[in-house]
């Protein structure tokens, strides 16, 4: 089997790798290796603000962040199903 190269833009191949390992899309792993890449990886996983849990927000501010993300169908999606394809986007 061929060696994956994720390509140019992803600056934590390593972490790419296991990310994708691991089930995450191609999108999400770049994200996150290339945010570990630009600081600490261990600062990564510690940053953040304070957000809404997903459960706790309505459905139109999911509809809207789903809006925000590209994901599609959102519009005929349910409570929960927003929440899924948020999680795992």
């Amino acid at each position: 089997m061929p060696a994956r190269d994720p390509g140019p833009s992803v600056k934590d191949k390593e972490m790419y790798e296991a990310l994708r390992d691991d089930g995450a899309s191609k999108e999400k792993a770049a994200r996150i290796s290339n945010a570990a890449a630009g600081s600490s990886r261990k600062a990564v996983g510690h940053k953040g603000g304070s957000a809404k849990d997903y459960d706790e927000r309505t459905k139109s501010e999911l509809v809207k962040r789903a809006r925000e993300l590209g994901i599609k169908g959102r519009s005929k999606m349910s409570k929960s199903e927003l929440v899924d394809a948020l999680r795992n986007h």
